[in-house]
């Protein structure tokens, strides 16, 4: 059997909407510039941790692809068909062959729910207030409310003057928190312009009297005109909430406009017996969510979920259903997914209703690969006896760069095979990482005798020196997206850029890229 899918061949199926997966199995920096734009991103040095939750199905049609010469790719295949995908299939000459065809390669993260934002921008008029105009209402002293809508960890780093966290997901259930009448204005923001626009829509599309706003550009708009951004701010929405029916009412009218239906726990316990594709994700806080939920169900804040679906959602016409404890969380986000083109769902009764009725996600066990731990005294023994050892750090060039051993060598796992062949098979191969399960299916890529000599050493486990002087090029980091990496750190070029490249987006999409969404 061919394992090999044309690039002709897989716009028929993007054409024909057909249900499966395209997985990006380079790393990080590489997907980041230039990807295929429904590609779902899925490095090799992550391949086995990540799947089942991005492909809960073993039976879910795969394609995977590399920069073109194969190999990744292959290996990526090899692994999926051991952890038991069985319909794996990898397109032919890459990313490469896929633009000498004529097709775009998307630089940067999540393309489809930022392009998307741009044209919801355009086509409900999304009404907008500058960095300069809001500076000034706040001088005098004008009476409004800036919600933050991003993750509070990324409010946290840096936010407008006078802003509180609220991110785009809580919005809806929240909002009353913040507006005591419907005169005052509402300004929303985020680093970007894609989270602001569909925070300010959210609110205007379930009929919030008060004047609504996104901040232009946001943070770095409010940057790139001089003005001062704070630091390590704790403002943030109130724990409790107050669900308000005429709210669950609005909800419901938004959701239904755009063709989102319920299911209910028996009806979703039914789809699984029929070995329907189905994610089930809880749109909740982390507070919410670490606190209770339903088995199996996967944490996606309703905002993170609209702006990031390519990182939680590999398979195109899956079913999609969301639950939440108010009735309005998951059905404000459901519309905006119905939207984006996936079959979204909301799981009526929310919580409650799953977890009497006994909804769970079937676990599907995937296959490990043990490791020797090793300590730091077994490593100086390895030393003492002067065996053949080597010292691999499989963690990010970040965190390698920020403190590693000594001896030891930054390796991605894409380098792994590679590598091992110029060794000798008794060599003894010391994975240096914080994540056993890492080193476990790094150590697949080495040879039987050597894997059978490897072991891991946890990094957090060192209690000696670790050095931090040594530097790595940007060509081998290539799991560091340098697109514009430092537009948050002041330098207003890299900003520009970075807005730039958004706005132009939708431009970019070919009428078939296009035809995914459904406004």
């Amino acid at each position: 059997m061919n394992f090999e899918i044309s690039t002709e061949a897989l716009e028929q199926w993007i054409t024909a909407k057909e249900i499966f997966a395209i997985l990006d199995v380079r790393e990080h920096g590489e997907y980041g510039a230039g990807h295929i734009f429904l590609a779902t991103p899925l490095p090799y040095s992550q391949l086995e941790q990540r799947v089942i939750g991005l492909v809960p199905h073993l039976q879910t049609k795969i394609i995977v692809y590399d920069q073109g010469d194969g190999i990744i790719a292959n290996l990526s295949r090899e692994k999926l068909i051991l952890l038991g995908y069985t319909d794996v299939r990898i397109l032919s000459g890459g990313a490469e062959r896929w633009a000498s065809a004529g097709y775009s390669l998307f630089e940067g993260v999540n393309v489809p729910s930022k392009a998307f934002g741009e044209q919801i921008e355009e086509l409900r008029e999304t009404p907008h207030i500058s960095s300069l105009a809001l500076a000034d209402w706040q001088s005098m002293h004008k009476k409004m409310i800036i919600l933050d809508g991003r993750p509070y960890s990324e409010f946290q780093k840096m936010s407008i003057p006078g802003a509180v966290c609220c991110p785009n997901g809580e919005l809806a259930v929240r909002i009353d928190q913040f507006v005591p009448d419907d005169s005052i204005p509402v300004i929303i923001n985020c680093a970007g312009r894609t989270r602001s626009i569909i925070g300010a829509q959210t609110l205007r599309d379930l009929g919030i009297n008060n004047p609504v706003f996104a901040l232009e550009n946001g943070t770095q708009g409010w940057m790139l005109h001089d003005l001062p951004l704070q630091h390590g701010r704790t403002e943030r929405y109130r724990s409790d909430i107050s669900v308000d029916f005429q709210r669950q009412q609005s909800a419901r009218i938004l959701a239904e406009q755009h063709g989102v239906k319920w299911v209910t726990p028996a009806e979703f316990i039914e789809w699984q017996q029929n070995n329907q594709i189905v994610y089930l994700f809880d749109v909740r806080t982390d507070e919410e969510f670490n606190q209770q939920t339903i088995p199996g169900a996967r944490h996606a804040p309703g905002g993170q979920l609209q702006q990031a679906t390519d990182q939680y959602i590999a398979v195109r016409q899956a079913k999609v259903v969301l639950f939440d404890s108010d009735g309005i969380r998951a059905t404000v986000t459901a519309a905006w997914l119905r939207q984006l083109g996936h079959q979204a769902f909301v799981l009526k009764g929310g919580l409650e209703a799953g977890i009497s009725s006994g909804v769970s996600i079937k676990q599907v066990s995937l296959p490990t690969q043990t490791i020797q731990q090793i300590t730091r005294s077994d490593l100086s023994v390895l030393w003492l006896d002067k065996k053949p050892v080597v010292l691999w750090d499989i963690r990010s060039s970040e965190e390698w760069l920020a403190g590693h051993l000594a001896d030891s060598r930054w390796v991605l796992r894409p380098a792994i095979a590679g590598l091992a062949s110029g060794l000798a098979e008794n060599s003894r191969i010391i994975f240096i990482t914080d994540n056993q399960l890492q080193a476990g299916y790094a150590a697949l890529d080495l040879s039987p005798q050597q894997r059978k000599n490897s072991g891991w050493l946890n990094i957090n486990s060192w209690e000696g020196a670790l050095e931090t002087d040594q530097q790595l090029s940007d060509e081998d980091r290539i799991d560091y997206l340098f697109f514009t990496h430092d537009r948050h750190q002041g330098n207003k070029a890299s900003a520009r850029q970075y807005l730039s490249w958004e706005k132009e987006l939708w431009g970019r999409l070919t009428e078939i890229e296009k035809s995914v969404f459904k406004f």
